[in-house]
C-alpha cells in the first residue's frame, strides 16, 4: 500500500488531475486468461445450511444421499384387491379362482401398505365380486403386479445429487421424499457495488421529492442493474451510496469493501481515461492493477485488479459497456466461485439486412433485432452507442464481430446469440422504413393479442427512412415497410416510388394514417419562426432527418419551391432518424427547429407550425399478404381501439385507415 502522500491518492480539487492512458490494452481472450489465472484458486465460497424448500436455485456444497427409501414400504400402485399371486395361478374364464375376502384377498387403495402374505394387486375392474365375502378371478396375476416396491424410486444411502448441483423445484420433491430436510449449499458470492460520479442523482431522492434533477445530472441506474445481474447468476449485492468524483472517498469505500466480508468489489464508473476517472489510481494504490482496457466495443474501459486477493473491477459508466463488462468478466468469476459453468445463450444463424462496418482491431458486440422473413432470420442493427440502454432492451440478439474483421457483408451468414426465445423471434413481424409514433401503438396492440399460437406475437420496427424501407423489401429483409414518399410531380404518395424501385416485386399498399407534418419549435416560438423560408436565417439552427426519409424529401421539395439553398441552412447536415429524436433536439436547445410530425411536438409540449398533411402507408409484399401475421396486423389497424389511441396522439386522421390502395 502506498504512503498517504502518494500523489495518485491525494489529488487536490484545485489541481488538474492527470488523464489515464490505455498503454497496454488486452484482447478479450488475453484479459480473461489473466482474470482466471489470478482467481482460479481463491474463487471458492464458504458453506451454509438451508431448508430444502429454501434451497431452490442454490448450489450444493456437498453431495446429498438419501436417508430413507421411497417408498419406504411396499405400496399399492392402484385401487384393487391385494392377493398372493400364487393363489391366482390357473384362473381362466372357464375355471375361475375363488378367493375369500379378509383371508386371502383384501380391498386396497392406491398408496396403501401391501398386507402381509400378499404380493400382487388386481385392478378392481378385473375382479368379479360373488358376494360380500367372496371374489372370482378369471385371469391369473403375477408377483409384484401393480405394486410399488420399497425403494422403487429412491433407495436409502443412494446418491441423490452431487456437489455443485443446482437445486431445482423438482429436486425439492426428491430430497424430501428421500428424508433430506436441509442441505449444505454454497454461500452466495457477496459483491459491493460503489457507484461513482458527481453527476449522479439517486432516484429514491427524486421520487420522494427531496431532490430535483438538474442540468448535467443523470439518474444512477447502473448499480441497480448490475446488482440484479449479480442476483441472476447466483450472487448477492450491496449498493454503496453514491460517491462523488473524490479519489480519497472512492479509495476509502473500496478499502472498506475489501476489508469486510465482500468477495469482490465493483467500482461503477470512473474506469475510463478522463481526468476524473479514479478507478485505476485507487486500485493501483491499494493493490495490483491487472488489466486496464480491453479491445472490445462496448466495454473497452474495463479495469481488473486484485486487492487483498479479492477481485476488484472498474466497470465502465455507460450502461451497455457495463453490461458487456459484467457478462465477460464479473459473471464468469461468480460462476467459478459457485462451481458453475458460464451460461451460454442459444445461437442461431442470421443474415444482416444491410452491410455493417466495424472497427478493425476491436471485437464488437452488436445488438440486433431479429425476425424470420421467408426462410431466413434477418438481423437489423440497433444504435451502437454504449450509452443507449434501449439497444439492449429492444435487442433480440447479439452478433459478435471479431477484432480482425472490418464488418459484415450484406446477406453474410453470421452467428447471433439470442436474448429472446427463438419461438418469439419466429413470431415477430419485421417492419422497416419510415418512423411514425403509431407504430408503437400498433406494436402494443399486437402484443396484447391472446390468440392460439400467437400469445407472444410481436412487432419489431427499424427506422431507416421510407426509401430504406423499400430497399429492405427489395432485399427480402422485412414483411412490411412504412412509407410516406411524396411524388413532387403529381402530389401523390408512395405509388410512383413503388413502381420505380420495386417493378418486379408484387406488393400491396395499405393506408395507415394521415398525419400533420410541420416545423417543431420551442414553446412560445422565441425566434419568431413563421415557416420553412425562415430556416435560412443566420440565427436559426436546424435539425434534419436522414437522407432517403420521406420527411427529408418533403423538406427538399419545399426548399426548391421557394428557391432556398440548403447549404445556407445551419444544421442541414445534422441528421436524426426519428421524429421524436428531432423533437428532443429542439427541446434540449440543440436546434431551434426541425421538420417532424405534430404528435412528436405534442408529446414533448413543443410548439408546431403546420406545413402539410401527408399520407403514411404500409407497403406489404404480396408473398406475405395472406399470412397469419399480416391478417392479424390488418385486423388490429381496423379496430376501433387502435384508431382511438392514434387519434389521441394528436395530428392524425384515421378516416381511411386500413384501406387497400394498391
Amino acid at each position: 500500500m502506498p504512503p498517504a502522500s502518494c500523489p495518485c491518492l491525494k489529488e487536490s480539487n484545485t489541481m488538474k488531475p492527470a488523464r489515464n492512458v490505455y498503454l497496454k490494452m488486452k484482447t478479450l481472450k488475453q484479459a480473461r486468461e489473466i482474470l482466471f489465472e489470478q482467481f482460479s484458486v481463491s474463487a471458492t465460497c464458504s458453506k451454509e445450511s438451508v431448508s430444502v424448500p429454501e434451497a431452490v436455485g442454490r448450489v450444493l456444497a456437498e453431495a446429498i444421499t438419501a436417508k430413507i427409501s421411497s417408498p419406504n414400504f411396499h405400496a399399492a400402485a392402484m385401487d384393487g384387491i391385494a392377493v398372493k399371486a400364487a393363489n391366482t395361478f390357473g384362473a381362466s374364464e372357464n375355471h375361475p379362482k375363488e378367493l375369500i375376502l379378509g383371508k386371502d384377498a383384501f380391498h386396497i387403495n392406491t398408496g396403501n401398505v401391501i398386507p402381509e402374505n400378499t404380493d400382487a394387486v388386481i385392478m378392481i375392474e378385473h375382479v368379479n365380486i360373488s358376494d360380500e365375502n367372496r371374489i372370482e378371478l378369471e385371469t391369473p396375476s403375477f408377483p409384484w403386479q401393480n405394486i410399488r416396491k420399497m425403494g422403487e424410486d429412491i433407495v436409502a444411502t443412494e446418491l441423490l445429487f452431487p456437489q455443485n448441483h443446482v437445486v431445482t423445484p423438482y429436486c425439492v420433491g426428491a430430497l424430501l421424499s428421500g428424508g433430506v430436510f436441509s442441505v449444505s449449499v454454497k454461500k452466495k458470492p457477496k459483491v459491493l457495488i460503489i457507484p461513482t460520479g458527481s453527476e449522479l442523482a439517486d432516484w429514491q431522492h427524486l421520487e420522494s421529492g427531496n431532490q430535483q434533477l438538474k442540468p448535467g445530472q443523470i439518474i444512477e441506474s447502473n448499480a441497480y442493474m448490475l446488482g440484479k445481474l449479480i442476483e441472476a447468476c447466483g450472487g448477492i449485492y450491496v449498493r454503496h451510496g453514491i460517491v462523488g468524483d473524490d479519489v480519497a472517498k472512492i479509495r476509502h469505500a473500496v478499502e472498506e469493501g475489501v476489508n469486510s466480508d465482500f468477495d469482490m468489489v465493483l467500482i461503477d464508473g470512473g474506469s475510463s481515461a478522463g481526468s476524473e476517472d479514479y478507478g485505476k489510481a485507487v486500485i493501483e494504490g491499494l493493490g495490483e492493477l491487472l488489466v486496464h482496457g480491453v479491445t472490445i466495443m462496448p466495454g473497452k474501459p474495463i479495469i481488473i485488479g486484485k486487492i487483498k486477493s479479492k477481485p476488484v473491477f472498474g466497470i465502465p459508466g455507460y450502461p451497455v459497456s457495463a453490461i458487456i463488462a459484467f457478462e465477460q468478466f464479473v459473471r464468469p468469476i461468480i460462476c467459478r466461485m459457485l462451481g458453475q459453468p458460464e451460461p451460454e445463450r442459444e445461437k442461431i444463424q442470421a443474415e444482416p439486412a444491410r452491410k455493417i462496418a466495424s472497427k478493425l482491431g476491436v471485437e464488437e458486440f452488436l445488438r440486433v433485432k431479429l425476425g424470420r422473413v421467408g426462410q431466413r432470420i434477418v438481423a437489423t442493427p440497433l444504435p451502437r452507442g454504449a450509452g443507449s440502454i434501449t439497444s439492449f432492451t429492444e435487442a433480440d440478439g447479439i452478433i459478435r464481430i471479431p477484432n480482425q474483421s472490418e464488418g459484415i457483408k450484406e446477406n453474410e451468414a453470421v452467428t447471433a446469440e439470442l436474448l429472446r426465445p427463438l419461438s418469439s423471434i419466429r413470431n415477430t413481424l419485421v417492419v422497416v422504413g419510415s418512423h411514425d409514433n403509431t407504430l408503437d401503438i400498433l406494436a402494443d396492440e399486437m402484443s396484447n393479442l391472446s390468440r392460439a399460437g400467437y400469445s407472444n406475437f410481436t412487432l419489431s420496427s427499424s427506422h431507416v427512412g421510407s426509401m430504406g424501407g423499400l430497399m429492405a423489401i427489395k432485399r427480402g429483409a422485412c414483411h412490411v415497410a412504412g412509407s410516406h414518399l411524396l411524388d413532387t410531380e403529381d402530389g401523390s404518395y408512395n405509388v410512383s416510388y413503388i413502381r420505380r424501385y420495386l417493378p418486379d416485386i408484387p406488393v400491396k399498399l395499405v393506408h395507415l394514417v394521415f398525419r400533420d407534418q410541420g416545423l417543431i419549435i420551442p414553446p412560445g416560438n422565441p425566434k419568431g419562426i413563421k415557416g420553412i423560408e425562415d430556416l435560412a436565417r443566420e440565427d436559426i439552427t436546424f435539425i434534419n432527418r436522414q437522407g432517403g426519409s420521406g420527411t427529408r424529401i418533403l423538406l427538399d421539395y419545399r426548399l426548391k419551391q421557394i428557391g432556398a439553398d440548403p447549404a445556407k441552412i445551419k444544421g442541414y447536415e445534422n441528421e436524426e432518424f426519428t421524429h421524436m429524436s428531432v423533437a428532443v433536439a429542439v427541446l434540449s436547445g440543440a436546434a431551434d427547429a426541425g421538420l417532424g410530425i405534430y404528435a412528436a411536438a405534442k408529446a414533448l409540449n413543443l410548439d408546431f407550425i403546420p406545413v402539410v398533411t401527408e399520407q403514411y402507408d404500409l407497403v406489404i409484399p404480396e408473398i406475405y399478404f395472406d399470412s397469419e401475421h399480416i391478417r392479424i396486423l390488418l385486423e388490429v389497424i381496423a379496430a376501433k381501439s387502435f384508431k382511438k389511441r392514434v387519434e389521441a396522439l394528436g395530428g392524425y386522421s384515421t378516416k381511411r385507415t386500413g384501406e387497400i390502395l394498391l
